[in-house]
């Protein structure tokens, strides 16, 4: 394809992508104007919300001053069957009315039936018998109750003294819009609403309409009266679209938008150059990288894999030394054998490894798997012994034959008894490693079990990620290596849930199946 139709094909391309995405981006913008008008309203509903219920809850709290005071007076005069001084009380009623026009009614009702009721402002008779009735439910703190009249109004009740052998009823009536006037015009949006209701429901004061969940909700914070107070506030789409704002926000992005356009088709052709020049030295930088990836790799797994040959070869090397002092030579050959087949075992890794940076054809061989789990126990006898484990084989009477290269099948078994090990070396109950070979179906099932704490919720679907570890000295390639290796002879490395510990399963094809297979 040449540059001009290349470039014919993208501007072809670029007028409905381009469209698209103004549009997509002018949406986007008048969603965000819409949800943060919406944030900052609800904002400034919380703010103003806040400010009156905290001068809602202070005024509340006056009250029980009031209250206080007025009892006193009351009670002042009670010695000897007196009534209270009625120019003391009806004096101090009369102060507190004036300071605090909220308060219209101020009632001292005697609890006895008598009609000398000392009363100031908006008071009715009727009222009387609901004083008497309150104080009498009355079991010390303060009742509050909804004004008769079809008004935002409650009268809150107290009895006089406040005892068993109280004589008056002590009223103070409340006016409820009062109550929440506030020094902010904000309450006088029409979009604003508020509610308040006794501590049982029941209505005082509906401005604005009620809302069916108000976005504010909060009882007052006095221990007398715990007035709910709920607010609310209603925007529509001119609220929370500003046509000013929103056409704004429309011109730059399509400024925006031709500018970007412009710059696309400005970088085309250096885009295009770039891009031939990219491409002459792709192929020497990918095979550079490649070599430094299978480089790191090898280093990283000889450093993992020969730690555990030269382990054994330096255990079975110190019992030879021992036994060579004692003159025991039927043992010392049995043990320099077991240096000279874990010093061939250390040479293949290296072989094994070497091969990760060069292409070479496989030739697995036949190997017995029980084999496999034999040579592993041994060179893992005496870790097994130290930490106190008991290692338990439930191996097959006849043969597990797989097609795949020994030495892997070895070093991979090593590795998840090893890990068996050293999960059961800290549990203060049972060690237990168990290896058991089945055969299912076309399969061999190989699974390595422990009694240890089992694998971190945290971690187990990261087990076989490379380099991690929950032990201080582990270098988190063991599973990895371990989990290739097992892909490598067509087979698959998992863990198992189980109820306790731990369970790491191989499946591999028996050899009979995988040369069908490979044919």
């Amino acid at each position: 394809m040449t540059d001009r139709t290349s470039h014919a094909r993208d501007r072809a391309l670029l007028a409905p992508v381009g469209i698209a995405g103004w549009l997509l981006a002018c949406g986007l913008a008048v969603a965000a104007i819409g949800f943060g008008e919406r944030e900052a309203r609800i904002a400034m509903l919380t703010a103003e919300s806040a400010r009156l219920h905290a001068l809602a809850s202070q005024r509340a709290g006056q009250h029980d001053a009031h209250l206080t005071a007025l009892s006193a007076i009351a009670v002042a005069g009670v010695g000897g069957g007196a009534t209270p001084p009625p120019d003391a009380f009806l004096d101090v009623a009369g102060a507190i009315m004036t300071f605090y026009p909220r308060i219209t009614g101020i009632a001292l009702v005697p609890l006895d039936g008598r009609k000398d009721v000392r009363a100031l402002g908006d008071w009715a008779d009727g009222l009387d018998d609901l004083v008497r009735d309150a104080s009498r439910r009355s079991t010390g703190a303060p009742v509050l109750i909804s004004h008769p009249a079809p008004r935002p109004a409650y009268i809150m009740v107290k009895r006089s003294p406040n005892s068993e052998a109280a004589r008056y009823g002590l009223a103070l009536v409340i006016d409820a819009a009062a109550l929440l006037d506030a020094d902010t015009a904000y309450w006088t949006d029409s979009g604003t609403a508020r509610h308040l209701a006794l501590p049982d429901g029941t209505p005082l004061l509906t401005e604005g309409g009620r809302a069916a969940t108000p976005q504010f909700a909060r009882a007052l914070s006095s221990s007398t009266q715990p007035l709910r107070l709920e607010t609310s506030v209603r925007f529509g789409p001119a609220d929370l679209l500003p046509p000013g704002r929103v056409a704004a926000a429309l011109i730059v992005i399509t400024l925006l938008a031709v500018a970007l356009r412009a710059a696309i088709r400005q970088r085309a052709h250096m885009r295009a150059a770039e891009r031939r020049a990219e491409l002459s030295g792709l192929e020497t930088r990918l095979a550079h990288a490649s070599r430094v990836n299978a480089l790191g790799e090898m280093a990283s797994g000889m450093a993992h894999e020969l730690t555990q040959p030269l382990t054994a070869i330096l255990a079975q090397a110190q019992a030879a030394r021992h036994l060579a002092r004692r003159g025991d030579t039927d043992r010392l050959a049995v043990a320099l054998d077991d240096v000279v087949d874990q010093t061939r075992r250390a040479s293949g890794i290296l072989e094994r490894l070497r091969t990760w940076t060069r292409p070479q054809q496989r030739r697995p061989e036949e190997v017995d798997l029980r084999d496999c789990v034999r040579v592993a126990q041994t060179l893992l006898a005496d870790q097994a012994a130290a930490v106190g484990a008991r290692l338990t084989q439930r191996l097959p009477a006849t043969g597990v034959a797989v097609l795949a290269d020994r030495v892997e099948l070895e070093q991979v078994l090593f590795n998840l008894i090893k890990n068996a090990l050293d999960a059961v070396a800290g549990v203060a109950g049972p060690r237990e490693v168990t290896i058991s070979l089945t055969i299912q179906a076309s399969m061999a099932q190989l699974d390595v079990g422990d009694t240890g704490h089992g694998i971190p919720e945290d971690i187990r679907h990261r087990l076989f990620t490379p380099f991690l570890t929950t032990r201080e000295d582990g270098t988190g390639l063991g599973l990895v290596l371990s989990q290739r290796l097992i892909e490598r002879a067509g087979g698959d490395l998992v863990a198992v849930d189980v109820a306790r510990g731990a369970l790491f399963r191989i499946t591999l094809p028996l050899a009979g199946a995988a040369r069908m297979a490979a044919q």
